[in-house]
Formats: C-alpha cells, sequence, structure tokens
C-alpha cells in the first residue's frame, strides 16, 4: 500500500522492495500517459511514482506547464485530474535500469501495450530510449515523437528523469517536457 507522507525508507526497506510493484496512476482517455523505465527499491519502498529525492519527473512536469504547481510523488494522484497518468514499462522494481534483461522489456512492451489499448490515452510518453527501443522492438529511436502508434495513441520518447542520468540537466528536461506539452496542447 502507497504511503501518503514523505518518509525514509530505511537500508531493509530498500532491500525488501526488489520485485515489488506500483499501482498505475491511469484512467481512460488520459491526455499523456508518462512511462518509467521500471520502479526503482527507493519508489517501491515509499509506493509513489518517480519519488527518489533527485528526480527531475516532478520538477520538469511543473517548469514545462503540465502543473500549475510543483506535485509531490505523493500526490501523484492529483495528476489525473490534469488528464495525465503514470505507469512503467517494466512493472517491477530493481535498484538499476541495468538489471533488467531484454525479456524484461519486451514482456512490458506487451503488457504497456495492453494498458494502452484498454485505457486509450492520447499520447504516451516513454521516459527512456533505451526502454522504448527494446520494449518495442525500435533500435534507432530518438528522443523526441515517433512515427509509429501504440494502438491509436502516438508516442513520445522523453529522456529517463532519474538523478542518475547525466546525460540531461533540468533544463533540457524543461524543454523536451515542453514540446510534448505543446504538442498535447494543440490535439
Amino acid at each position: 500500500m502507497a504511503i501518503t507522507k514523505p518518509f525514509k525508507p530505511t537500508r531493509q526497506q530498500l532491500i525488501d522492495a526488489a520485485g515489488k510493484t506500483l499501482p498505475d496512476v491511469i484512467a481512460p482517455n488520459l491526455r499523456v500517459l508518462f512511462c518509467g523505465i521500471n520502479p526503482g527499491l527507493y519508489t517501491a519502498a515509499v509506493g509513489h511514482h518517480f519519488a527518489r529525492p533527485g528526480n527531475r519527473f516532478w520538477p520538469a512536469l511543473h517548469q514545462s506547464g503540465f502543473t500549475n504547481r510543483l506535485i509531490s510523488p505523493f500526490s501523484e494522484r492529483e495528476l489525473l485530474e490534469s488528464g495525465i497518468g503514470i505507469s512503467n514499462v517494466v512493472p517491477h522494481a530493481t535498484a538499476s535500469a541495468a538489471e533488467l534483461t531484454r525479456a524484461d522489456f519486451i514482456k512490458g512492451g506487451r503488457l504497456l501495450s495492453r494498458k494502452v489499448k484498454r485505457y486509450r490515452p492520447q499520447i504516451v510518453a516513454v521516459l527512456g530510449v533505451g526502454a522504448y527501443r527494446s520494449a518495442f522492438d525500435q533500435p534507432k529511436a530518438q528522443i523526441g515523437e515517433q512515427p509509429d502508434r501504440i494502438h491509436d495513441a502516438r508516442v513520445w520518447v522523453l529522456p529517463n528523469p532519474s538523478g542518475l542520468n547525466a546525460n540531461y540537466q533540468l533544463p533540457e528536461f524543461v524543454k523536451l517536457f515542453k514540446r510534448l506539452c505543446t504538442a498535447v496542447d494543440a490535439n
């Protein structure tokens, strides 16, 4: 069960979080369904998406115009009011995405595809180019809008917002999220 107040998990809680899953923040006909690679141990331990301090998802979401204030991971369900949801390509938690296998990604892509068919978001935004490439057999995919769709949903690929991703800093995330926000508003 998700914890509703911020807390820092203990070492044992982090160890115990391996393999756990998080409930999706999802509803029919979302404007955007953001999909992380998979939950990290910190996120799984506290039970909320993108919860590790240093993750740039929440600041980028706000600064790009998707939300009118900075939302805490512990208030993630508020996103549904704005037509925004959260899921993961691979549902189970690991210490690092590097622990995931090609089979994990392929299975996760199938699961995500079924969710998209059921909930019909306008846009699916996968937060991790490697995850998208592996899960949907698109080895040449780049950051930005993709030519392919998942069922009827347009597909965007954005960088992984984890604080461990040193290739992108917050200003670059905000710029890329703004491009997506503009595309959503144009629908």
